[in-house]
């Protein structure tokens, strides 16, 4: 964290984040940022269109329509919601902005600060609080050749139980750069799932930029889906479970249909006593998509464990899939695994699935199906209900 006065930190980052404005990615197609700085008119979107990710927006707690929150709803018992512009006024989060995120960590990170105008949701689940009602937050993504930088903070206090689910997608209409920040933090014996639901256009450009603390017993749970065709995603969320005990779980789910190049990653340190984490990818490419799925398990703490498993499915000979695991053991006491296998749909169960009446079309679709089943708890009934959805057209369009 940065050590200056109050009134001088936001000078500081800005100095910061401005010496960091040409600093690439070492993974994923490098961008310009400012050829997403050129905003041109069109078409309004229309919050009825959150119904693509199941979200019906009267029952959002969190609204934002290219860096302007339009929805903000503090109704739920055991949460605090408030914009990122208002926590900073009120002095709540010194401690937590740009701190699992580092400011100068590449041009998006940076760019995030110069020009998503500070705005953002930020969830605070009250220390003991058991929320059972997720929360609900949406972005999209509207005006063409813009760029969308929301910088979100949940901080789930000791004891508390918390379910975030965010949705994304953009105007078909709206070529643009999402380069939103996530700052995730989980007090002693807290549990934060979060659940992240994308429907992007096919000219989108994404680099989420993530970071998590967790604390001691703590529990972190990350799903991520995404079921359209993008232009470009990069992202590779850090993990870092600092209190013994504490443990981490992702997964993500990825459809990549036509041209979307796709870099992801997801990487969870283990740096106290007793850790453990697991790290789950499942990837479908078709026409000319290519994915790179990045995962590391790092361990330095005594009694540590972590698995990694990456399944792919190519279908098609146009398109790739690159797995690439890695298990980093600094201290003898661990034990890390992994599993990796890409291929294609089995001839063999093709043909039993036909002998039993399937045509092949149905048979493809059964078995595309099947690899990409997943299933998330605490999803609201109409979020589940059009994954569900998307889940049947995504194996049908298949």
């Amino acid at each position: 964290m940065f050590e200056v006065p109050e009134g001088d930190l936001m000078l500081e980052l800005k100095r910061v984040a401005e010496e960091a404005l040409s600093k690439p990615s070492p993974y994923g197609i490098d961008l310009r940022i400012e050829d997403f700085l050129k905003p041109k008119a069109g078409p309004s979107m229309d919050l009825e269109t959150l119904s693509r990710i199941g979200i019906e927006p009267e029952r959002a707690s969190y609204i934002q329509v290219d860096n302007k929150p339009v929805e903000v709803r503090p109704a739920i018992p055991g949460v605090k919601v408030l914009t990122l512009s208002r926590a900073l006024e009120e002095g709540l989060i010194r401690d937590y902005f740009w701190n699992a995120v580092k400011i100068d960590t590449d041009k998006y990170t940076a760019a995030a600060e110069l020009f998503g105008g500070h705005e953002g949701y930020v969830f605070i689940a009250e220390r003991g609080r058991r929320v059972e009602q997720p929360v609900l937050s949406c972005l999209l993504l509207s005006t063409p050749g813009s760029i969308q930088a929301p910088h979100n903070i949940v901080i789930v206090e000791e004891g508390a139980e918390l379910h975030v689910i965010t949705g994304c997608l953009a105007s078909v209409e709206a070529p643009g750069l999402h380069a939103g920040i996530s700052e995730f933090y989980v007090k002693e014996g807290g549990r934060l799932t979060f659940t992240m639901i994308h429907q992007w256009a096919p000219t989108s450009h994404v680099r989420p930029r993530t970071g998590v603390i967790v604390e001691r017993g703590g529990e972190y749970v990350s799903h991520y889906v995404n079921m359209s065709p993008i232009a470009s995603l990069q992202t590779d969320p850090k993990v870092y479970l600092v209190g013994d005990g504490a443990r981490a779980y992702l997964s993500s789910v990825i459809v990549a249909p036509k041209e979307s190049k796709i870099d992801i990653g997801g990487s969870v340190f283990l740096r106290a006593e007793g850790t453990s984490a697991e790290i789950i990818s499942k990837v479908i490419t078709k026409d000319r998509a290519d994915v790179i799925t990045r995962s590391l398990i790092s361990a330095e703490g005594k009694g540590a464990r972590g698995h990694i498993e990456c399944d792919g499915l190519l279908l098609s000979d146009s398109s790739r899939i690159l797995t690439l695991p890695a298990l980093d053991a600094r201290v003898d006491d661990v034990q890390l695994s992994h599993e990796a296998a890409v291929g294609k749909l089995s001839e063999e169960q093709l043909y039993y699935l036909m002998t039993k009446g399937f045509s092949e079309e149905e048979a493809r679709s059964i078995l595309v199906r099947g690899f990409m089943e997943v299933k998330i708890e605490g999803l609201p009934k109409p979020v589940e209900a059009q994954l569900k959805m998307a889940l049947e057209l995504a194996a049908r369009g298949l």
